[in-house]
This record gives structure tokens, C-alpha cells and sequence, in this order.
């Protein structure tokens, strides 16, 4: 495990200056796909130490994670970022009270290895042991409020009902989210997601991977408008996604074009015009979401976007925008708690421990677990 992986974030995040009198301390494990992260939150919602460990670098020559080389790193590293974690938490396994780990879904290997890891020191310890789906993990971190974090987007009090776009490199969905455990799906997509659309037509260009950053930042530099993508679904009911046809079209743009022809600027251009058509389908079919039916009875106050697509500006700022138009709060969790970490699974340790949903039997981890099977 190469240190220079390591990454520690800001310690003594909170989001309330009311301190209960014993505030309840949970170890979140995160492992379900490239990072190897642990964290302690107490109730108050105080991130006393977060640690993620980044396999990024093993699997950039891949252009992509490769699911036996993410399992072996997630052994080789688990057992010294819990350790790292309770040091700089300045705690020992004794101070802890709740131990929480991602049991699906995700890369069953790597889910594996935290899960194990979680239910060997519950075991040993007999604290209470929550099963944490990765994600409502992401649907819930949005409620950690962070007063170290710039973004205004992470300062709001998040309060049920929200709805929620959901969008990371496997998954992409709007959910009404009722509450701890209650959700309802109100659109998804019918191929590929978001994350990976953006990690496909990186790979296309050359950029690299994660491709999402890359896109992002080369996009800032470019013209809207100069290439035509469409915008699947667009001018159809309902609230479903395809990226698909993005993709392909982006794969047909690059046939026709030769590679010496590919300049920054041709590349700031396309990766500009390829976001922009992400960018329209989502706020499209949010937009159909804020009309549906189920959403406008709840009446949520929120619109909330989370999972690793969540640090794309272009998103963000669009998404602002629409909740503004339809006179809506807009939230975001911080760039830090955006992509898998340890910290979202210990609060939504923290929120299923509120409401004594603990393991009580033995539970077996899970590559596929849909939020609305909670």
C-alpha cells in the first residue's frame, strides 16, 4: 500500500454547536469498488477522522478498475486505514460504539473485504453492527452538513422529503427520498450511466481515468455548441435516462475525425459539447420529476444531487438553477464526501442506528441491492 494514496481530510467538520451529552461515535468501512476508506462520526455530526485510501493509480493503465486488483488492494489496506483512522481520531476501538461497512452493492470482492473486516471487530468487540448500502450512503451524506466546507451548496439542513439525482459511475437515478430507508424511484437509466458515459468518452479521447475530472475541467475551456450530440428521451415523457446514444455518437464524431486533427481545442470543444448534452438530459428529466405526481404530493423542499458525478460544475451549477426556478433549496455534499468514502458510511450508520436497524443476524454482502429493496 503506497502512502502517497492516502488522502486525510479536513478533521472537526460539524454542522451544530449543540453537543448531546454523550454523542454516539460509529466507525464507518467503505470498500465496494477502488477506494478503501474509513471514518469516525459522531451524532453531532462531527467527521473526527476520515482516511481514504485511492487505488486510483493501480488502475489508471487499465482505464478502468479492474475487480481482482481492487479486491487484493482492499486486503493489503484495510486493516492499516482503520488503524490510521482511530489514531487520528485520537480514540481506540473501545471509545466506539456502533461499527458500520458497506455490505452491497458494488464489486463483491471488495464489498467482501470490508464487510469481514466490520463484522471481525463487532464480533470482538459487541458493538452493534450496521449493514450499510452503499447507496443510501451517498443518498444520505447530503444531511452531514459540513461549516468547514466553502460550497454553499453543503450548507443546508437537509430535511425529508428531498428528491434526490443519484449519479456515479454505476448508478443513475432520481429518487424521492422519504426518510431513513424509504425510497422512491421515479426515474433511472435505461443503459449506461452518467459516470460512465463521462469514463467512456475520456477513454476516447485519451484523457485518462477517472474521466469525469478530466471532462469537467477540459469542458470549462470549450464551446457548447461546436459538435451536436443528441439528447435521448428528451422530448419523451417520463423521467428514465439513456446515455447510450451520447456515447455512440461521441465514438462516431471521433471515427470521422482524424487524430492529428485532434488539438486542445477540438478536445475543450468536444468534451464541452458532450457535457453539455449530459447536463440537458438530466436537468430534462428532472424537470419531468418536479411534475410527477408522487413528488409534487410529498412536497420536498430539496433538490439534493450525490454520488461521484456530484463534483461536475456544470451539473451542479444547472441544477442549481432548476431548483431556484421551481423555488427549492439546492444541496450538495461536499467535493470530499462526493465520491466513495468512509464518512458516508458512517452516517448512514449513525441514521440506521437511530432507528435500531442493526444487524441481528448474520448478513450476507451483496453486488446488487436496489435502495427501494431497503
Amino acid at each position: 500500500m503506497s502512502k502517497d494514496n492516502i488522502i486525510i481530510t479536513d478533521m472537526g467538520s460539524s454542522a451544530s454547536n449543540q453537543h448531546s451529552d454523550k454523542p454516539v461515535l460509529c466507525l464507518g468501512i467503505e470498500s465496494s469498488c477502488d477506494e478503501t476508506s474509513a471514518a469516525i462520526i459522531d451524532s453531532d455530526k462531527n467527521i473526527l477522522a476520515h482516511i481514504i485510501y485511492s487505488q486510483i493509480p493501480e488502475h489508471q493503465k487499465y482505464g478502468g478498475v479492474v475487480p481482482e486488483l481492487a479486491a487484493r488492494a482492499h486486503i493489503l489496506a484495510i486493516d492499516e486505514i482503520i488503524k490510521l483512522t482511530l489514531e487520528r481520531a485520537n480514540k481506540n476501538i473501545k471509545d466506539i460504539d456502533v461499527i458500520a461497512a458497506t455490505a452491497g452493492p458494488g464489486l463483491i470482492g471488495g464489498v467482501l473485504v470490508g464487510w469481514m473486516a466490520a463484522t471481525g471487530i463487532a464480533d470482538a468487540t459487541k458493538k452493534p453492527l450496521i449493514a450499510v448500502n452503499h447507496l443510501e450512503g451517498h443518498a444520505l451524506v447530503p444531511r452531514l452538513k459540513s461549516t468547514s466546507a466553502s460550497d454553499s451548496a453543503t450548507d443546508i439542513n437537509v430535511e425529508f422529503p428531498y428528491l434526490l439525482m443519484l449519479a456515479s459511475g454505476g448508478h443513475c437515478q432520481i429518487l424521492l427520498v422519504r426518510g431513513v430507508g424509504k425510497y422512491e424511484l421515479i426515474g433511472q437509466t435505461l443503459d449506461d450511466s452518467a459516470g460512465e458515459a463521462f469514463d467512456k468518452v475520456a477513454k476516447m479521447l485519451g484523457l485518462g481515468y477517472p474521466g469525469g475530472p478530466i471532462v469537467d475541467k477540459r469542458a470549462k475551456e470549450g464551446n457548447t455548441k461546436r459538435f451536436k450530440f443528441p439528447r435521448p428521451l428528451c422530448d419523451k415523457p417520463g423521467c428514465d435516462f439513456s446515455f447510450s446514444g451520447i456515447k455512440t455518437a461521441a465514438r462516431i464524431l471521433l471515427d470521422k475525425t482524424e487524430e492529428t486533427l485532434r488539438d486542445d481545442k477540438f478536445i475543450n470543444d468536444f468534451c464541452a459539447s458532450f457535457q453539455a448534452s449530459v447536463v440537458d438530459c438530466i436537468i430534462n428529466r428532472l424537470t419531468n420529476a418536479l411534475h410527477d405526481e408522487h413528488v409534487v404530493s410529498a412536497a420536498p423542499k430539496t433538490l439534493v444531487v450525490a454520488g461521484g458525478v456530484a463534483k461536475n460544475s456544470a451539473i451542479r451549477d444547472a441544477m442549481e438553477k432548476l431548483a431556484c426556478k421551481f423555488n427549492m433549496e439546492f444541496a450538495a455534499p461536499p467535493m470530499s464526501l462526493c465520491t466513495d468514502n468512509g464518512a458516508m458510511i458512517a452516517w448512514a450508520g449513525l441514521e440506521n442506528y437511530k432507528i435500531g436497524n442493526i444487524v441481528k443476524e448474520p448478513v450476507a454482502p451483496r453486488p446488487r441491492w436496489p435502495l427501494t429493496e431497503l
